[in-house]
This record gives structure tokens, C-alpha cells and sequence, in this order.
């Protein structure tokens, strides 16, 4: 299969804390992979700018380490980097002050796109947009990067919106979750709406429930401090495994179309039930070959949740009756994200079902092998009467779509692309966050009144014992993390 790559217009994008670790892990790799295919043009400018009294030849010096460090060997050319590198330059920046603006309004170009990434904390975001429009540096081409966290409950999202909308309109703000940037998650609209095998059965009359897992075999670690205040909860279900949720089960939209298709999440949402204190198990990893998460977070009467697993309902014709079962969590068994279509058995089987359950399922694995099966029922080959059993039709986009073994682009590549070509498919906007915090607060503001502890869950496991129940008492299993 032949790789099309679409050039993009030239831009200059500046990139707000440069130095950290989220830019030199993802950002500046993923631009490097982009100009080395060949899509980002050769007057493109990467500007960094963070408070490190860095100049143009030692940011360039940072950028070339975190390409040696980040980007697989089969793709550090050494002429394409030097000429990467000479399409980066630097400049410090004084968030709060008015240092370096003035240098930057001099450094963009007014015929070039302009994007600003904020790869910074939250609490700056405002300050640093309202600096851009006060120096003129913004102007309506321009495009607005923010990272999570979007908020820490309703209220804050609200005042991080306003601020947001205050210097920039709705149409210039992309609020990046790179989730949505994963091939999978994107072929899991194609597989629903552009082929006629799946939509007449995505329905509460063929599907028994959903399954959607973001499992990691890491703890909290080096985010101890930050991820104690945040949670499972915060951290991953009210945006990753939410959105993946609303991929899941929105309508068409009548079009392919930024807005149209937001405005199918947003009604998702709303239409989610309120979640009951039986339907949700919060856990915390204990002491094992690694600390326990108390100990990672330096917070011995820490009540925060490093994994939560959910039963939610939502309340519209197509999935009435169906759950959608969600859990994630750290130092689990597997590092796996996926969601899993459990179709019903049939009405009427003819034949014995003593090895159990021959129901379809379609599973989507978004990591680390992208790529979906769909379970099917077969007799077991030989002479031994007729005896079924469960096989996958198994697709790795890797091995069906990767043209000569290329590796698929990292989502950071897709999605910074995306801001570039202006197109926000792929992004949240404002009032579908809105939306995702009106629902999760009630369920966090519960374990706070009620004063809930975790569940102790060992290291290397799939969880706590009451997230088994959670399916157990419902008929069914979550799928084993190591099938």
C-alpha cells in the first residue's frame, strides 16, 4: 500500500515550555517524523520558548538530544536533522512579565499560519493567551494548542474556557487528547459508518454490553505529587475513556464535519445516567516489587484512586439496557487499551454449548498493537463430531496498512497536523468538557462526603476483587488482560 502524505501550508509554531518533558518526549519528535516524511514544509519554523535563558544553538542542542532519545534509530538521518534543526530557534519568554513578547511579535510571520502549543500548567493558560492578543501577536489565523488537564471539576473548566474565549474564538481552541489521534480510535468510525457489516447491529437489540479497558503497568511515579490531587477518575475517565465511550456509542452525524460530529459526543453525554455508589470500585495499588502507591505519592492517608472501574448506562433508544462497563488503572498485570463489542449469543442455538459462550465480539485495540478481531464461531477441525469454538479475524494495522513495514505515526503527529490544516475534528470543544465534568463531579464529590477508601489491589493484577463482582453479579466477565 502506497503512503500518501498531505503537505500542510507553511506555519511557524511556538511552542510553550519547550524545555519540558511532554516537549522533548513527544512534541518536537513527532514534528521531527513529520518533516522527515516529508509533510511539514522547509520554511516551517519551530519556535521554542519556555524561561530557560536558552539561545537558538543550545535549544537546538536539547532538541537533537531528544531526537536521539525519542525517535527509533531507522529514522535519525543526520542531514534531515540538521535541517529540522535549522527550522527551530529559541526564545526566552516571561509568562507573567512582558519579557520576550516583543521579540516574538518580530519572530512570527504574519503570511505564515500561527500556532501556539501550551505544553505549560493549566493555571498559566489564560495569562499566556491574553498575552498574545494584549501583544498583537494572535490574530484571527492563528491556532490555540491546550493540553489536559481541562479543569479539575466543573467550575474550574468553566473559568478555563472563559479565560480561553476571552483572547481566542471557540474555533481556534484545540484541546488535545491524544487518544483521539490513535489510528484505531479513528477507524472505529470508519468500521460504524462506512461499512454496512456493523451499523444495523450497533444496537441494544444485538449487543449485549461494552467493555472499554486503559490498563498500565506503571505506577504513579515521578507524577506522585500531581496525580494524588487528580486521580483515575480526573486523569482518565472524565477525557480519555470518555471520549472513547462517546466514539462508541454516538449517532452518525449527518455529515463528516468538526461541529456535527461534536455535537453526536455532547448528546452522548448527556443522555449518561447518574452513577450509583454500587456501580463504580475504586482501588489503589499496594506494596509489591514496586512502592505502594501511598508511597509513590509521599501521602501515607492518601484516599485517592489509582484505578476505578465504572457501569454506566446511558438513556437513549440505542443503548438502552446496554452497559457500558470502563475501568483503568496503574501497575495492572498488562499495559493494554481497548474496547470490546459484546454481541449477544444467538436466539437459538442448534448445536451444544458445553465450552461456553459462542457469542461474537469485536474487539478494537488502541495499544500497544493497534489494530481489531472480530471473535467467530467455527466447528474445530478433524473428525470429532461438531465441536465449536471461538476464533479471531485478526487485523494489525501495522501489518495490514503499514506500507514497507513503516511504523503508523504517533497520534501527536496526526493531531499537530490536524491544527495546522485547521481541521478540529479530533478535538474536544468547550462545552462537550463542560459536559464530561457535569457528569463526573457528583460521582467524586460522593467518595468525598462519604470519606471512601480505596480498595488495596495487588501490583501485576487485573484489579481490585469488587471490580470482578461488578460484572460477576450482572452475568458476566470483563475480558482477561491477557488474552
Amino acid at each position: 500500500m502506497v503512503s500518501r502524505t498531505i503537505p500542510v501550508d507553511t506555519f511557524d509554531l511556538v511552542l510553550f515550555g519547550a524545555t519540558g518533558d511532554l516537549a522533548t518526549r513527544k512534541i518536537l519528535p513527532s514534528l521531527y517524523r513529520r518533516f522527515l516524511a516529508g509533510q511539514m514544509p522547509q520554511d516551517a519554523r519551530v519556535i521554542g520558548a519556555a524561561r530557560s535563558k536558552l539561545d537558538d544553538a543550545g535549544f537546538r542542542k536539547l532538541v537533537a538530544e531528544a531526537l536521539d532519545e525519542f525517535v527509533s534509530k531507522s529514522k535519525r538521518d543526520k542531514a534531515t536533522i540538521e535541517a529540522f534543526l535549522n527550522q527551530c530557534s529559541y526564545i526566552a519568554i516571561d509568562a507573567k512579565g512582558d519579557s520576550g513578547w516583543a521579540e516574538l511579535k518580530k519572530s512570527v510571520r504574519d503570511e505564515a499560519i500561527k500556532a501556539f502549543y501550551f505544553s505549560v500548567a493549566p493555571s498559566i493558560f489564560g495569562t499566556l493567551a491574553e498575552k498574545l492578543r494584549s501583544h498583537g501577536i494572535a490574530c484571527e489565523n492563528s491556532r490555540l494548542v491546550v493540553e489536559k488537564p481541562f479543569g479539575t471539576d466543573l467550575e474550574t473548566a468553566k473559568k478555563l474556557n472563559a479565560d480561553l474565549a476571552a483572547s481566542f474564538d471557540e474555533t481556534q481552541i484545540y484541546r488535545i487528547d491524544h487518544f483521539l489521534g490513535k489510528e484505531t480510535v479513528q477507524n472505529l468510525m470508519a468500521v460504524r459508518f462506512a461499512n454496512v457489516l456493523f451499523e444495523p447491529l450497533w444496537n441494544e437489540r444485538y449487543i449485549d454490553h461494552v467493555q472499554i479497558t486503559v490498563a498500565e503497568t506503571v505506577g504513579v511515579g515521578g507524577r506522585g505529587s500531581y496525580y494524588d490531587k487528580s486521580g483515575a477518575m480526573r486523569d482518565m475517565v472524565q477525557n480519555h475513556l470518555m471520549q472513547l465511550l462517546c466514539l462508541t456509542a454516538m449517532e452518525p452525524p449527518s455529515q463528516f464535519d468538526p461541529d456535527r460530529l461534536r455535537d453526536e459526543k455532547l448528546k452522548v453525554i448527556r443522555a449518561l445516567d447518574p452513577v450509583g455508589q454500587k456501580d463504580v470500585v475504586r482501588g489503589q495499588y499496594k506494596a509489591g516489587k514496586e512502592p505502594s502507591y501511598v508511597e509513590d505519592a509521599e501521602n501515607p492517608d492518601s484516599r485517592t484512586e489509582s484505578y476505578v472501574a465504572l457501569k454506566i448506562g446511558i438513556s437513549n433508544w440505542r443503548w438502552k439496557h446496554v452497559p457500558f462497563y470502563l475501568r483503568t488503572g496503574k501497575r495492572m498485570t498488562k499495559r493494554m487499551s481497548e474496547i470490546v463489542i459484546q454481541f449477544k449469543e444467538t436466539s437459538h442455538s442448534i448445536f451444544d454449548r458445553d465450552e461456553g459462550s459462542m457469542a461474537n465480539a469485536l474487539t478494537i485495540r488502541l495499544q500497544p498493537d493497534e489494530g481489531m478481531d472480530l471473535s467467530v464461531t467455527i466447528k474445530e477441525p478433524g473428525p470429532g463430531g461438531m465441536r465449536l469454538v471461538n476464533v479471531p479475524l485478526d487485523m494489525s494495522f501495522a501489518e495490514a496498512l503499514g506500507p514497507d513495514g513503516e511504523e503508523i505515526p504517533d497520534a501527536y503527529e496526526r493531531l499537530i497536523m490536524d491544527v495546522i490544516r485547521g481541521n478540529q475534528t479530533l478535538f474536544m470543544r468547550g462545552d462537550e468538557v463542560e459536559a464530561a465534568w457535569a457528569w463526573t463531579d457528583p460521582i467524586i464529590e460522593g467518595w468525598e462526603e462519604r470519606g471512601d477508601r480505596p480498595q488495596a489491589y495487588a501490583q501485576g493484577s487485573s484489579g481490585p476483587e469488587d471490580a470482578l463482582m461488578l460484572m460477576h453479579r450482572d452475568g458476566r466477565r470483563w475480558r482477561d488482560l491477557e488474552d
